[in-house]
């Protein structure tokens, strides 16, 4: 990636207090970028002003929602990158309310997509969506090619979303990339409950000495990715011309099961314990099985793949948490 690229160039992070947005955010800021955030900080979604601490003075943040037409419309103008990461994130609260994600994901994506078509199509779009799109695994590792099969309405408007930038990138000229995002963790997450990143909320039980279940034998694989890979990835999508339009997996090709995910955090932490327990019903009827992505077309078009190895990861995750305990929970 060349990282001049972002030097003194307009960004708009869509749902930049976030997990990834703030990480992105911050990057940013490193690179020379001027950064405006969006976030209109949502109950529980994430949103979090000490995410940003490192940078608080050196961004633009604007408190207003990507639902609101006269606000993206302004926001819009001039800026060189949009990445958007705002958005219902939770697939368990889906399950129970489907209507944020139908709000939040699709109709904000058509929002802010439209805003472009009118006041500037010039700029380079960034969307991240979820690997959850496919979900059961047809052939291992999962390749972009691969059947989409979403199991629930949070998996449903993501796709959707997708496709609207999709049809903005052929149709109008928007160039836009599309990124199918895997199981991101890291330092910056909210802690509060489980609704997201299970990685972070078995980090958060394994400080606080609580007993983490494992779910099943815990032999089903996932490819969880460090946070930091996971911006470098937007980035590198960003400045790459020949991912323009294009699909990508972000994601780790060295799969690990849960129950190694977890003793590898109870480990590194120092305390916490865990048991076998057995899938709830509807936690059952939502497991897609054994997952990790295919990354050879973003390391193709892009040159990215993952630096940070799981211990490596949990060790910079629990070190954050066990220091800014107070921010997160």
């Amino acid at each position: 990636m060349k990282t001049n690229a972002f030097s003194g160039r307009h960004i708009l992070v869509t749902g930049g207090l976030g997990f990834i947005g703030s990480s992105l955010s911050i990057k940013l800021v490193e690179l020379g970028a001027r950064v405006t955030i969006i976030d209109n900080m949502l109950p529980d979604h994430g949103g979090n002003l000490f995410n940003i601490e490192p940078i608080r003075n050196k961004v633009n943040i604007n408190f207003g929602d990507i639902l609101s037409e006269n606000v993206m419309n302004y926001l819009v103008q001039g800026k060189d990158f949009v990445f958007h990461l705002a958005g219902q994130v939770s697939h368990v609260l889906s399950l129970s309310n489907p209507y944020p994600d139908i709000d939040i994901n699709i109709k904000g994506t058509a929002i802010l997509m439209e805003a472009l078509k009118k006041h500037n199509r010039n700029a380079i779009v960034v969307y991240t969506g979820t690997r959850g799109v496919y979900g059961a695994s047809v052939r291992l590792p999962v390749d972009e090619n691969a059947p989409t099969y979403p199991k629930g309405i949070h998996e449903i408007a993501n796709l959707t979303a997708e496709k609207i930038v999709k049809v903005y990138n052929d149709i109008h000229g928007i160039r836009s990339m599309l990124l199918r995002l895997t199981n991101i963790y890291g330092p910056r997450a909210q802690m509060k409950h489980s609704h997201y990143c299970v990685v972070n909320w078995f980090v958060r039980q394994a400080i606080d000495g609580e007993t983490i279940k494992v779910f099943g034998d815990g032999a089903i694989v996932r490819d969880f990715l460090f946070v930091d890979d996971c911006v470098d990835a937007i980035l590198a999508s960003a400045v790459c011309k020949n991912g323009l339009g294009e699909v990508m997996n972000v994601g780790i090709d060295k799969p690990t099961s849960f129950l190694e995910l977890i003793k590898t955090i109870i480990d590194i932490a120092g305390t916490g314990r865990w048991e076998l327990a057995p899938f709830s019903p509807e936690r059952q009827a939502q497991e897609p099985g054994d997952f990790y992505s295919n990354i050879e077309k973003i390391r193709r078009i892009a040159g990215w793949e993952p630096r940070v190895a799981l211990k490596d990861g949990i060790k910079k995750t629990v070190e954050y948490y066990r220091k800014h305990k107070k921010f997160y929970w």
